[in-house]
């Protein structure tokens, strides 16, 4: 069973790899602990290092990706997340509270 930090925002930047917030979480913790990041906006630079996930009904995508896991198995495990919508419950949660 994977064991990964999620954050809400890009791993890369772009398409060369320079880090995002996800990557640089990645960086600190040793390259020991799986990162996936979760955006709700594209970058136009990355478009090689992220995968347009879509949950639900939803007609607009999460932009998902990963550090030290694969990118494909983490935008699945991203899409079955509890919750109805777009953006996971636990996610949308997450944000709602560091916005207090």
């Amino acid at each position: 069973m994977y064991q990964a930090i999620i954050v809400d925002g890009h791993v890369f930047i772009d398409n060369d790899k320079s880090f995002g917030l996800g990557g640089w979480v990645y960086k600190e913790y040793g390259e020991s602990i799986p990162v996936i990041g979760v955006a709700k906006t594209p970058l136009f630079k990355n478009t090689e290092t992220v995968k347009q996930t879509f949950r639900g009904n939803s007609k607009n995508p999460l932009y998902v990706s990963s550090i030290g896991i694969d990118l494909d198995y983490s935008s699945e495990k991203i899409e079955k997340m509890k919750g109805n919508y777009r953006i996971p419950t636990i996610l949308k949660e997450l944000d709602r509270l560091t916005k207090i």
